[in-house]
């Protein structure tokens, strides 16, 4: 199994650190990475809003407090995400949650654009899809299990939409699908609840 440098854990944010930066980027008109488009920008508003709700509105599930009880050693969730993620913005506040109700463990953030090195050995699809969670030993900094991007059921949407997407060359039609489908996932995140994170996450992190 594959292994993370010890320079890179300790470099890396804690959770609270790694939101200041996104409303500090956002204040300066910026998010993380280099586009910093209005487009860009819009993804990192609507993110924000996202996980503020989440984070006062969450809650965890009795069977997800539960089974994070059967985590007895010490682990790191290292996420690799950036600020303009909107699923990452709709899955990084629950995992904090949990980090909340055990603690072995603790969770740390990398942003893909600095570390393309480490997310080009954990692709998806042959995608640099984001979030991805590494789960790490927390002494040997070995890669025990990963997740991501998203819960199965969203993924199978979105894939489904890209292939529609690739086989138009009507610019115009194509912008229609790519819409349609951003539209659709964060409908669903918010008729979940963050219920289907929880279980299929912590089916690989236990």
């Amino acid at each position: 199994m594959k292994r993370i440098e010890k320079q890179v854990v300790e470099n890396a944010y804690t959770y609270e650190s790694y939101r200041q930066l996104i409303d500090n980027l956002f204040a300066e008109n910026k998010t993380t990475g280099s586009n910093h488009s209005e487009a860009m920008l819009n993804y990192a508003k609507m993110n924000i809003a996202r996980m503020n709700r989440l984070d006062k509105r969450g809650k965890l599930t009795d069977a997800t407090l539960q089974n994070l009880q059967k985590i007895t050693r010490p682990i790191i969730w290292l996420v690799i995400t950036e600020g303009w993620c909107g699923d990452a913005a709709q899955i990084v506040p629950v995992l904090h949650k949990m980090t909340l109700e055990n603690d072995n463990i603790s969770m740390k953030f990398i942003l893909r654009d600095e570390h393309l090195d480490i997310v080009d050995a954990f692709l998806t699809n042959g995608g640099r899809s984001i979030p991805k969670i590494l789960i790490l030993d927390a002494e040997t900094l070995e890669v025990l299990k990963t997740w991501g991007p998203r819960p199965v059921e969203m993924q199978e949407m979105i894939l489904e939409a890209k292939a529609q997407s690739l086989e138009t060359e009507d610019v115009v039609l194509k912008k229609q699908i790519n819409s349609e489908s951003a539209k659709n996932l964060h409908l669903w995140y918010a008729k979940d609840k963050t219920l289907t994170t929880q279980q299929e996450f912590l089916a690989v992190a236990i």
